[in-house]
C-alpha cells in the first residue's frame, strides 16, 4: 500500500510553528496524517515568499496564495508578531527582524527589553497578534485573527515556545508563554485562535479534495 501523498502546506520554515499548527489540526480531519500529509514549504520544494504587505493579514495571503499556485495544493499561512502599546504596535510585522537579521530571537529579545527598559509594568502592555490564511488553487480564499494580550516581563523566563514567548505573560497567569506546556500554550495563543477560526474552511476544503493532484517538487 503506498504512502498517501500530501494534502495541505504549511507555507512555513519554522519548525516551532510546523508542531504547533499540526497539534492543532491533529485528530481533526478525519484520514488525515498530519505527519506526513501536512507538510511545510521546504518539504514542497517552494521558495520564501516575501512579506510585502503592510498588515500580517496580507502577508499571510501572499504566503498562502505563492504556496498553493506553486503546489497545486490547498496552502495555509500565518503573520504573526508581537505589538506593544507604548510602541504603537511595534515590532508588529517586524517583529522577527526587528534587531535586523530575521529570525534571530535573542537579538531581537535584547533589543525589545532595552527599549522598554525604563517603562514600568502598568505600561507594558502588549499582544501576540496572528492572522492565518487558507488559499485554495484557483479558488476559495480566507483569512482569520486571533489575539493574545499580556504584559511584557523584565526578563525572559521558561524554555518552551520561540520567538518572544520567553517575555510575555497573558493576562491572567502568573508565568511567560515559554513557561506553559505546549497544549497550555495552544489552548489560548494567537495563533490556536486564529487557525480554530480557520479550521472549518479547512475541513470543508480537505473533505473535497481527497482526490487532487500536488505538484510537490
Amino acid at each position: 500500500m503506498s504512502t498517501p501523498g500530501p494534502r495541505l502546506v504549511l507555507a512555513t520554515r519554522n519548525a516551532g510553528k510546523l508542531k504547533e499548527l499540526r497539534e492543532l489540526l491533529r485528530g481533526r480531519i478525519e484520514g488525515l496524517d498530519v505527519d506526513t500529509q501536512v507538510i511545510d514549504a521546504e518539504a514542497a520544494g517552494v521558495p520564501d515568499v516575501p512579506e510585502t504587505g503592510v498588515t500580517f493579514e496580507e502577508n499571510s495571503l501572499l504566503k498562502a496564495r505563492a504556496v498553493a499556485e506553486a503546489t497545486g495544493l490547498p496552502a495555509i499561512a500565518d503573520d504573526s508578531g508581537l505589538a506593544v502599546d507604548v510602541l504603537g504596535g511595534a515590532p508588529g510585522i517586524f517583529s522577527a527582524r526587528w534587531s535586523g537579521a530575521h529570525g534571530n530571537d535573542q537579538a531581537n529579545l535584547d533589543l525589545l527589553l532595552a527599549q522598554l527598559a525604563d517603562i514600568g509594568s502598568e505600561h507594558r502592555g502588549a499582544a501576540f497578534i496572528c492572522a492565518a490564511a487558507l488559499a485554495v488553487p484557483g479558488g476559495e480564499e480566507v483569512v482569520e485573527r486571533g489575539e493574545l494580550r499580556g504584559a511584557l516581563l523584565t526578563a525572559p523566563r521558561g524554555t518552551g515556545g520561540f520567538g518572544y514567548d520567553p517575555i510575555l505573560q497573558p493576562a491572567g497567569e502568573t508565568r511567560s508563554c515559554a513557561e506553559l506546556t505546549g497544549a497550555e500554550k495552544n489552548a489560548i495563543s494567537h495563533r490556536g485562535q486564529a487557525f480554530r477560526a480557520l479550521l472549518p474552511a479547512v475541513i470543508r476544503v480537505l473533505d473535497g479534495s481527497a482526490g487532487a493532484e500536488p505538484r510537490v517538487n
